[in-house]
């Protein structure tokens, strides 16, 4: 081909060849360039324009835009002209850079698909369903337009097929975080998390990309025959870390341990010769534990229990019984309360006692002479 203005031969164009051309003109379904270094205008028809389905080729390009392109056919000295082969050649080689490097990138999401979501990297990516997210997503149409985080998981050129994975990018990230976690963690740190599991044995509670165990007995002061006695899924609830293995990535957690104890300020609740009144919990060889506050047992020593001598407390009292008792002596430092049944019962028969003395008192007016004197005095 010949410059005839200038006298310069000019290469002419061989298919494979890759140009640059302008945009000269955007029509339904194709677009006229000018391919500059060939004197030359080419189509594109609007199946070469992308990787993905294209309703309007406006939607892809605009005139006066600046395109690589390759040439495919040459038909009537009419150049036709690829934009997506130039996509895709470049995608293919960043693709298989990224693929062995395990490198984690962005990208848009064009479209979604029953089975999953569309992205354009030169070439069609699909992210399956299953590795959208790390839970189940019934509607997909929220994904479209968004930006997602995504490794490539599955290359292959020859069947045209790249599979990603936002999942697996956000699995990683949950990994990294927790790893992070363990490491900042101690023992006495009080945070905050959120139930995610009850079993017989306690709770699990998320705090921060990792699960702690709030074992049962962790739970609260008072007594807890079942966990979900005090707490449900997806509560939110402040933990004191008790331990931490970082080696098993295990977590010991409390949540009793975030609140006042019931033995705080026990001497202002509970003082030496109040009566009190209470729950027989045990019943133990040596005497009886009865709670007079929640979290807060006092023991009643067996020979506290009654004035009568008993061999066992089980002769004289039951566990669930309600009882009286008198404080005998408070020691908050041990977490100790002294407690006699024994003491009520002989105040209460010393009142007994007390009214039949006055009952035969002289000041009661009445005496057994002037019965029988009045008698006497009739029969004179």
């Amino acid at each position: 081909m010949v410059d005839e203005m200038n006298n310069v031969e000019v290469k002419a164009p061989e298919i494979g060849d890759v140009v640059k051309g302008v945009v000269s003109k955007v029509e339904e379904k194709q677009v006229l360039a000018d391919i500059i270094e060939f004197k030359h205008s080419g189509i594109i028809p609007i199946s070469e324009l992308s990787s993905l389905h294209v309703e309007k080729a406006s939607d892809c390009v605009k005139e006066n835009d600046e395109l690589i392109l390759k040439v495919m056919k040459i038909e009537d000295d009419v150049l036709i002209l690829s934009k997506r082969a130039v996509d895709a050649d470049k995608a293919w080689d960043e693709l298989q850079k990224k693929f062995d490097n395990n490198e984690i990138f962005e990208a848009e999401v064009k479209d979604y698909v029953k089975g999953g979501l569309v992205v354009d990297l030169g070439v069609r990516g699909f992210i399956p369903a299953s590795l959208v997210e790390s839970y189940y997503v019934e509607d997909f149409s929220e994904y479209k337009g968004k930006t997602l985080t995504l490794m490539v998981v599955e290359l292959d050129r020859e069947k045209n097929r790249v599979i990603l994975s936002h999942r697996a990018v956000v699995e990683q990230e949950q990994i990294k975080k927790k790893q992070q976690l363990l490491e900042s963690i101690n023992p006495g740190d009080v945070l905050d998390g959120t139930v995610q599991r009850i079993a017989d044995f306690g709770a699990f509670v998320d705090i921060g990309g990792v699960d702690g165990l709030v074992h049962i007995s962790q739970l609260s002061h008072s007594h807890v025959n079942n966990p979900s006695e005090v707490v449900e899924e997806g509560q939110s609830v402040q933990v004191k870390v008790l331990s931490v293995d970082r080696d098993n990535e295990r977590i010991s957690l409390s949540i009793k341990e975030t609140k006042p104890g019931p033995w705080d300020n026990i001497d202002e609740k509970v003082k030496i010769d109040d009566i009190v009144e209470g729950t027989v919990k045990r019943l133990v060889s040596f005497g009886a534990f009865v709670e007079i506050l929640p979290g807060v047992e006092g023991l009643v020593h067996i020979s506290q229990i009654s004035n009568k001598h008993i061999g066992t407390p089980h002769e004289v009292l039951e566990e669930g019984q309600q009882v009286k008792a008198l404080v005998l002596d408070v020691n908050k430092d041990e977490q100790r309360v002294s407690l006699s049944i024994r003491e009520l019962e002989e105040d209460h028969q010393e009142e007994h006692q007390q009214v039949d003395t006055n009952f035969n008192d002289d000041s009661s007016g009445f005496q057994l002479g002037d019965l029988i004197g009045d008698q006497l005095n009739k029969l004179r």
